[in-house]
């Protein structure tokens, strides 16, 4: 659905820019591989330096093993808009970024810091809540929509990947909370950072 700004704008010959930013809360102690995999994909993103390339791959592989843990879905939430200036863009995607990484917990853990003397078990998150914020060029009508049912969050999903083998993504940012196995996103903190969610 094109409005009257999008036809105008596309006659005076600027991009459009849609920026989305998409929350989902898995639950169950089976979820836990999934922080193996974010934290793996985060510190790829780190030595790779931010590269665009390196932080795609990486969403594509959260984006399927999320597909894959469909049945742990139980909430989810979207926000975006359409902007037709770069600088604005940009913008909102480091405004989105600040509003993320204040609410998530503890930092991506890097295997060198492992302590001999950490306990062999540890307590395993009932929680995990992923946030992803995307920049992309064109129109995405998966994403400029609610995500609040599965259906709809299992094509935005897709979209996802597809954004990046179309080299359409202009930036990714992830973030998830906890961010490491051993810490706890309680049903409590849930609520109070993540007031948004929707149950799917």
């Amino acid at each position: 659905m094109t409005t009257w700004r999008d036809r105008f704008n596309q006659f005076t010959g600027k991009t459009r820019l849609v920026v989305a930013r998409i929350f989902i809360h898995l639950a169950g102690e089976e979820v836990a591989p999934l922080l193996g995999v974010l934290n793996r994909t985060a510190r790829e993103a780190i030595d790779s330096d931010g590269d665009l390339e390196v932080l795609g791959n990486g969403l594509v592989q959260i984006c399927q093993n999320l597909l894959q843990y469909d049945t742990y879905w139980k909430s989810a939430a979207n926000e975006g808009d359409v902007l037709w200036n770069e600088g604005e863009a940009g913008d909102y995607v480091n405004e989105l970024f600040t509003d993320s990484a204040e609410r998530y917990l503890g930092e991506p853990i890097n295997s060198s810091e492992i302590e001999d003397s950490q306990p062999l078990s540890l307590p395993v998150t009932r929680n995990l809540v992923i946030i992803i914020t995307i920049a992309s060029d064109g129109e995405v009508t998966e994403l400029e929509t609610d995500l609040a049912s599965i259906s709809a969050l299992k094509l935005g999903l897709k979209a996802l990947i597809n954004l990046h083998y179309q080299r359409r993504l202009r930036a990714i940012q992830i973030h998830f909370a906890p961010a490491q196995l051993g810490d706890q996103l309680t049903n409590d903190q849930l609520l109070l950072n993540f007031p948004e969610l929707i149950p799917l």
